[in-house]
């Protein structure tokens, strides 16, 4: 090899050094640099290293580079944003998504949209560990399913006269709450709830009680809920018994047969 062609490959690779240096600097997180990134690393290096050998090793077209270049002029406004952003998404090991994140930025008084901070948290691909919740059914020995009486007629004549329930959870605070409700389809009243922070059968015994103290003796209505376990147990089909109600149940895995009520939890 003649000088010349020495002199070009050591250019080469002491561009390719510093280039993988950089790409390397990175969050370890990242699986791959994106256009915008490469772009900036390019940036840093072109002072020290020819530009189109810089871009060569980053893949990127000339125009490509300088449309890049613009975004990163108009976006430094937001660098110490982005700066704690980082900050507060490493401080709580990832957890948080941009919700969370936009809501620790306000309680700082940064005034900032959702919006923004989704596209900044993007743009520096932080994504939240998402934690999948799984149903669990329960088998319950010698368990009841009613019959489904009500066949979606959700209107009622007479107050107490045909009533739905559920069983819930919400997540309050970082914590579950377990909420039951009984509702009168007459009027869409809540006759009967409880809420608890474990999933026992004793909530959906104190709303038949409390539910129960309501109705005149001429009244038995009908009580609607899904096939969940609390409601299959032999124990509750003899509280149900001894109060005068007339259990009804959906069909497995249908939330339109029990409508109102899903409506009802859902807003």
């Amino acid at each position: 090899m003649t000088n010349e062609h020495l002199i070009k490959e050591i250019t080469r690779l002491r561009a390719e050094n510093d280039y993988l240096k950089k790409d390397q600097s990175l969050s370890p997180e990242l699986k791959e640099v994106t256009v915008l990134q490469k772009a900036q690393i390019v940036q840093e290096l072109r002072q020290s290293h020819p530009l189109a050998i810089l871009l060569s090793l980053a893949n990127l077209a000339r125009s490509t580079f300088y449309y890049q270049l613009k975004r990163l002029i108009v976006e430094d406004k937001y660098r110490s944003t982005k700066a704690r952003i980082y900050e507060i998404f490493n401080q709580h090991k990832h957890r948080y998504g941009y919700r969370r994140v936009l809501y620790a930025l306000r309680q700082e008084g940064l005034v900032i949209s959702h919006k923004t901070v989704l596209k900044l948290m993007r743009c520096m691909n932080l994504k939240s560990k998402v934690r999948r919740t799984k149903f669990i059914s329960f088998k319950v020995e010698n368990d009841i399913t009613a019959k489904n009486l009500l066949q979606r007629d959700f209107y009622a004549q007479a107050p107490n006269e045909k009533c739905v329930t559920d069983f819930t959870e919400f997540n309050v605070n970082r914590k579950l709450l377990y909420f039951t409700p009984i509702m009168d389809l007459y009027n869409g009243e809540i006759i009967s709830f409880n809420t608890s922070t474990r999933c026992f059968f004793n909530s959906v015994e104190k709303i038949l009680y409390t539910a129960a103290k309501k109705l005149k003796s001429n009244e038995n209505p009908i009580l609607y809920s899904d096939q969940g376990w609390q409601y299959r147990m032999p124990r509750s089909q003899d509280i149900l018994k001894k109060l005068g109600l007339s259990m009804s149940m959906s069909r497995k895995g249908n939330c339109l047969d029990n409508a109102p009520m899903e409506s009802f939890l859902l807003f």
